[in-house]
């Protein structure tokens, strides 16, 4: 399996670090600016269904968008762990070199371009809300 070089690796750590401080940044911002919004702020002095069917929404968008940067940051914060494994930089799936640009971009990736592409086709049906 393909290693990094010293180099190379430090750069990624770099990367991972950059990316784990914006992150971090994000969710600190959006708790922020979340938690000084109450109901009344949002839907006014006189709300009615529609105004609160409209703060439950802009509510539930706020929790969507931490959970997503929660979730960033875990996997930055998994990348970083496996950074010092001698297979790190290899694709889980095929085993070949993910390419440093990719992982320059794009860190936390455990999967080459064409394995990802692969990956997403597969399991793009899993993303679509349903009722």
């Amino acid at each position: 399996m393909p290693a990094l070089t010293s180099e190379q690796k430090q750069q990624v750590q770099s990367a991972l670090a950059a990316r784990r401080a914006e992150l971090l940044a994000e969710i600190r911002a959006e708790l922020g600016s979340s938690g000084h919004q109450s109901f009344s702020d949002l839907a006014g002095e006189v709300a009615d269904a529609g105004d609160a069917s409209v703060v439950d929404m802009l509510m539930d968008q706020d929790i969507a968008t931490v959970q997503r940067q929660v979730e960033a940051l875990t996997q930055v914060e998994k990348a970083q762990q496996r950074l010092n494994l001698d297979d790190f930089g290899a694709c889980e799936e095929c085993g070949t070199a993910i390419g440093l640009p990719r992982l320059l971009a794009m860190p936390q990736a455990t999967r080459c371009i064409a394995c990802q592409g692969q990956h997403e086709k597969m399991f793009a049906h899993e993303s679509t809300p349903k009722l």
